[in-house]
């Protein structure tokens, strides 16, 4: 690893047009690719020639992907992949937990700069399916590639990740939660909410994002300390049951967020195993590396390390 990252540190970039499409899926799956790429090769550390060969691309395109996609040259975006940095993020895990103050349901969460309010439904609305409710999704865009929404009017119920173009398997994975709920296709009625999550520009404390957990209230507890788990910060399952006042807890902890419906809003993937491994996500770990890297360029506000 350390000499690839050597090796990063010292391309010179080429001057002349580039030519990659700027676009944020095609961004993403090129990203996706080489991630995927270094984790397989791992042992052979890849040259920075080996990972762009891999993915069709010149040295000079792969630097400027990542600059465009995450604000970060090669080198620092693959440092934010390290152990080393995992278990950085994992400093004082519990007392950041501990020290984050408590959100009321009308309070905004700095949660990375997305500034998000929250409701729970009630046990009798859980149990019963999502009866009564009616849900509106659409796909849309993403950095992390296509992704699914669903909204009730009282805010964001749910968010997902389209694999190798199942539009279906995405949405099944959803509403499959809520059964009895209704369910209408209403692109115009999610892109204003794809727009408030995916485009730092639209983070606004002004203009909170509306989010409404719908869950056991065990599930919600943990989704709703997940929000208190600051951009730059991640804790492990352990520090969560131990908040949530389960210290025994860690297995079940780790079950509640897996099912967490809002990927990204509510940050499951800031949550390690205790020795900074990746462990598990429900959208693969490569996205939840994707994310780990992007949100490292958010907090550098695109300087490169």
């Amino acid at each position: 690893m350390t000499a690839m990252l050597d090796t990063l540190r010292d391309i010179t970039i080429e001057p002349g047009a580039i030519t990659v499409p700027d676009e944020p899926h095609s961004d993403y799956e090129r990203v996706r690719r080489i991630i995927a790429f270094i984790s397989q090769r791992w042992r052979d550390q890849p040259s920075l020639e080996a990972i762009a060969d891999h993915v069709g691309l010149s040295t000079t395109h792969v630097h400027h992907l990542f600059r465009r996609w995450a604000g970060l040259s090669p080198k620092a975006f693959l440092q934010a992949l390290t152990l080393d940095n995992a278990k950085a993020l994992l400093a004082d895990s519990a007392s950041v937990l501990d020290a984050t103050y408590e959100v009321g349901l009308s309070g905004p969460a700095r949660l990375h700069d997305l500034f998000v309010t929250h409701e729970a439904m009630t046990p009798g609305d859980y149990k019963a399916g999502g009866q009564g409710l009616t849900m509106r999704y659409g796909f849309h865009p993403s950095p992390f590639g296509e992704a699914v929404l669903i909204a009730t009017d009282r805010g964001l119920a749910g968010l997902g990740f389209v694999d190798d173009g199942d539009r279906q398997a995405a949405l099944s994975d959803l509403t499959r939660r809520w059964p009895r709920a209704t369910y209408l296709e209403d692109e115009a009625a999610t892109a204003p909410l794809a727009r408030r999550i995916f485009s730092p520009s639209h983070w606004q404390a002004e203009q909170p994002l509306r989010v409404v957990l719908i869950g056991t209230d065990f599930e919600v507890r943990v989704w709703q300390t997940l929000l208190r788990i600051p951009r730059d910060r991640a804790t492990t399952y352990s520090d969560i049951a131990r908040h949530i006042g389960r210290p025994s807890a860690c297995r079940a902890v780790g079950a509640a967020v897996g099912k967490n419906p809002v990927s990204f809003v509510v940050p499951c993937h800031r949550v390690l195993g205790r020795s900074g491994a990746l462990t598990g996500y429900h959208w693969g770990l490569t996205r939840k590396q994707a994310i780990l890297g992007w949100e490292a360029g958010q907090a550098l506000g695109g300087k490169t390390a």
